[in-house]
């Protein structure tokens, strides 16, 4: 298979693009394996404070591909749905913030993906939604769960029960997505605010992100000692000290990650 996963870097953001747009970018084996891989070089190159995580042509991503699945036994949809779950569970915990800058349709495996990132920028014309159900089948890469806890189990519920799609505005509204942006100008918003994060403290970024996301698994005393441990933590690092020196000298500070 001819590879899909584009990766383009200005500075710190990496813009990551699935380019199948003969399929709608859909996602099959190969596909998630190769994104895979991807996100872990980026992990792995400690070169990434934030990145933008987008579609080619007129789909984000159209969901799983139903040629690919339509046949599977339910031992290989299990391996299918684990390795998809492999993937968000990858962009989740990544050390850096991701944004799906979502350009058109966001369906299914293609929604799960954005639901993995840190938050949502969709195109006017987006469409989104969790259309399994027609199909017979759930959400299998995390849909389910995440969904839930984004929007609330009653709208989640909705959405997954009907499978209905939602436009751009209505995505905004229920929070869905943080933001709806001009087609035309979806990308260079996305990396804007990917790059004003790289500007800030990438250790204060990568605890602020690993918190927020254990914390909102556990109790608020719980939550809040996980914070006070990381905040405590982050004042023996170099950054902390450029920073706050940098500010007491109104200064522009310049932070290394160390």
């Amino acid at each position: 298979m001819d590879r899909v996963i584009e990766i383009a870097r200005d500075g710190f953001v990496a813009t990551l693009t699935i380019n199948r747009p003969d399929k709608l970018n859909a996602l099959d084996t190969g596909v998630l394996h190769e994104l895979l891989v991807a996100v872990n070089a980026l992990a792995d190159g400690g070169e990434t404070r934030a990145a933008v995580l987008t579609g080619a042509g007129k789909a984000f991503v159209a969901g799983a591909d139903i040629a690919a699945m339509a046949t599977m036994p339910p031992a290989d949809a299990k391996r299918f749905s684990e390795l998809g779950h492999r993937v968000c569970a990858r962009l989740e915990t990544l050390p850096f913030p991701v944004i799906a800058a979502v350009n058109g349709f966001a369906l299914g495996g293609g929604l799960e993906l954005a639901l993995a990132s840190d938050f949502i920028y969709a195109a006017d014309s987006a469409k989104l939604g969790l259309p399994e159900v027609t199909l017979a089948v759930i959400p299998g890469f995390g849909g389910t769960q995440r969904l839930s806890r984004r929007i609330g189990i009653a709208r989640a519920r909705e959405l997954v029960f009907t499978g209905r799609m939602v436009l751009a505005d209505e995505a905004a509204r229920i929070g869905l997505v943080n933001e709806v942006v001009p087609l035309a100008d979806l990308l260079e918003r996305a990396r804007a605010t990917a790059a004003k994060i790289a500007l800030a403290g990438p250790l204060a970024i990568a605890n602020a992100k690993r918190v927020m996301l254990r914390g909102a698994g556990t109790s608020l005393d719980d939550a809040c000692e996980l914070e006070s441990q990381a905040f405590a933590a982050l004042f023996g690092t170099t950054d902390q000290k450029t920073g706050m020196a940098a500010f007491l000298a109104k200064e522009k500070a310049t932070f290394t990650g160390t």
